[in-house]
């Protein structure tokens, strides 16, 4: 599939102005950001050398980024239906589909609901269930205020999108999303047909254990354990390690499994 190269278009899906961009060509790929993110504070450092070799198709959900809120619930069920409807416009039939961190459970919500679209999944850093995340991880939603938010994604935020009360928007409700997180059944992640692979930091938010579990479940999954903290394997804004080359040896192994028979 061959198409023009079209950054910062919005489509109408669902009630929703849903900001997307298309690099490069080849079979598409769709790029899915962590929450609070945007396209460029998630896959900055990656997402050219992704384009060398697919059509990437990044999008920013609702409330994120140049995505504005609407008044209607945010969920990863509604965020995996709004993506699912802009490949419709897009005229895609099937896509390969790589989530990081809120955009992995997105990812995984595609492959139940949508399943007809997914060729490959690449899950970074995501969860399907509460207690798959570190202790105390959800603790940290307790009180929380946008002044506790990572001063890179507010700065990558306002990029996008130069509007406070977009972003205090947003913060509340990824917050809220968070605090009312529901464990997906183990018999959808099982009846998921879609190789995946697996990725996670050795010292990430979602423990090992949990990615080990997820790539046990998943009927054709692969795990891959790399050095670092939450998002630093992709070169997530947040990493302490923003010189590290171990990105790149990321993107090497995410394109020869989207390339394998």
């Amino acid at each position: 599939m061959q198409v023009q190269t079209t950054p910062g278009s919005y489509a109408d899906v669902n009630g929703l102005q849903l900001y997307y961009e298309i690099h490069g060509s080849g079979f598409p790929l769709v790029l899915l950001h962590g929450g609070g993110s945007t396209i460029e504070t998630t896959y900055g450092r990656v997402l050219a050398e992704l384009a060398k070799d697919h059509l990437v198709i990044a999008v920013e959900l609702q409330a994120h980024g140049h995505t504005r809120d609407i008044d209607r619930p945010l969920s990863f069920q509604q965020d995996a239906d709004d993506v699912a409807a802009l490949l419709g416009q897009l005229n895609v039939a099937q896509a390969d589909f790589m989530g990081f961190s809120n955009g992995g459970t997105t990812c995984l919500q595609i492959a139940i609901r949508h399943s007809q679209l997914v060729r490959k999944l690449v899950l970074m850093s995501a969860s399907y269930k509460k207690d798959g995340h570190i202790p105390g991880f959800f603790d940290g939603f307790d009180g929380v205020s946008l002044k506790d938010m990572p001063a890179p994604l507010v700065e990558g935020f306002l990029k996008a999108n130069p509007d406070a009360a977009g972003l205090q928007a947003m913060f509340e409700r990824d917050v809220a999303r968070m605090k009312a997180y529901t464990d997906i059944p183990d018999t959808d992640i099982r009846n998921i047909q879609a190789p995946a692979m697996v990725i996670n930091g050795n010292q990430d938010v979602i423990t090992n254990e949990h990615a080990l579990e997820l790539a046990r479940i998943l009927q054709r999954g692969q795990v891959v354990i790399l050095p670092g903290l939450h998002g630093a394997y992709i070169g997530e804004i947040c990493s302490p390690t923003p010189e590290s080359r171990v990105p790149l040896l990321t993107v090497a192994m995410i394109k020869e499994f989207l390339a394998a028979g």
